[in-house]
């Protein structure tokens, strides 16, 4: 897909979210991405119009670069809905729990091989997700059934704020991506920065 967005045009939104959220307009939590731009326009240059994408509680991006109005997005990080955003009409998912998006995105894939379907569902998880027993287990079913589902691993190095690797004793040796990017994250993991006083 083509949405005309570039790194440029998206770190912008982020950070008109990012003054909003500031500015204490947005009553609930916001995951702000960032650091990853390049290697999200280089991947939706192949996720087509009728797939399914599949994200985590921090899919601003996604959700843009699939198609989905910017302001449409803004209204519902606004009403508090930045970490589970849904947009069936663009076919977006997502889901604020760990893990909990690989399950729906494998039924999705289900159903496309079912009704015989061309489209592909793209999952996007983290790389502490990665590690969990659901994503192992989701990953050699889709591959067990020849499933449509691309598992994409965002590996920022960590989770929420502890190094991943720290957090598996130096070694993680799970791999369920087909594909996997690395990147620096831009933001903190939860909201700006900024303490905001209500």
């Amino acid at each position: 897909m083509n949405t005309g967005w570039t790194p440029e045009t998206l770190i912008a939104f982020e950070q008109d979210i990012a003054d909003t959220f500031n500015r204490g307009e947005i009553k609930a939590p916001v995951h702000l991405s960032g650091g990853n731009e390049v290697q999200l326009i280089d991947i939706f240059k192949h996720v087509q119009t009728n797939d399914w994408v599949a994200g985590t509680w921090r899919a601003h991006y996604h959700a843009l670069l699939k198609g989905v109005p910017s302001d449409e997005l803004k209204a519902a990080i606004v009403a508090g809905r930045s970490i589970a955003l849904c947009f069936p009409k663009q076919r977006v998912i997502c889901s604020a729990m760990v893990g909990g998006v690989i399950p729906l995105a494998l039924g999705l894939a289900w159903a496309v091989k079912r009704l015989n379907g061309r489209e592909r569902v793209w999952c996007f998880i983290g790389d502490m997700c990665e590690a969990s027993g659901l994503a192992s287990e989701c990953s050699r079913y889709a591959a067990g059934f020849d499933l449509p589902l691309t598992i994409v691993v965002e590996d920022n190095g960590k989770s929420v704020s502890t190094d991943t690797q720290a957090s598996w004793g130096g070694h993680c040796p799970v791999d369920v991506a087909d594909i996997r990017y690395h990147y620096e994250l831009t933001w903190p993991h939860v909201g700006t920065g900024t303490w905001v006083h209500l």
